[in-house]
């Protein structure tokens, strides 16, 4: 079975057919979009593991006054970062995902620098929220 003039095979369920995306097939052209985008979401929180536990030696040294409840905070929105990212297969993982980045938000009355990244992975999160809405529907 050959497809349309350029080639490409046709699959049997008409999925590779043109025009698929919009009788039904999956509009987003990914093999496994759930495993996509499951793997944005902890590649993301990830990301936000590094970057916490970077942070907190140049707060101390740029004259950030870090208690040790701050450095507790971060250490342990860090670890909750981790579970999270290996558990992004479950659906309640996303809405603990969200929660969290509002616990880095509220870490900011601890140090005003933990409320800026706060503000910086809250947006990316709305961001990755946006794009597995866009993917899946």
């Amino acid at each position: 079975m050959s497809g349309p003039a350029d080639g490409t095979p046709e699959r049997p369920d008409g999925a590779g057919a043109p025009g698929a995306g919009a009788s039904g097939g999956r509009p987003s052209g990914l093999r496994d979009p759930v495993r996509a985008v499951r793997g944005l979401g902890a590649g993301t929180l990830v990301i936000e593991t590094v970057v916490l536990l970077l942070a907190i030696q140049p707060i101390r040294v740029l004259g950030g006054d870090l208690s040790g409840t701050a450095i507790a905070a971060v250490v342990g929105l860090a670890v909750a970062a981790v579970l999270l990212a290996g558990m992004m297969g479950r659906p309640w993982a996303w809405h603990g995902a969200t929660v969290l980045q509002g616990l880095l938000l509220l870490a900011g009355f601890l140090h005003w620098s933990l409320g800026v990244l706060g503000l910086v992975f809250g947006l990316v999160w709305l961001y990755v929220l946006h794009v597995r809405r866009t993917i899946l529907g």
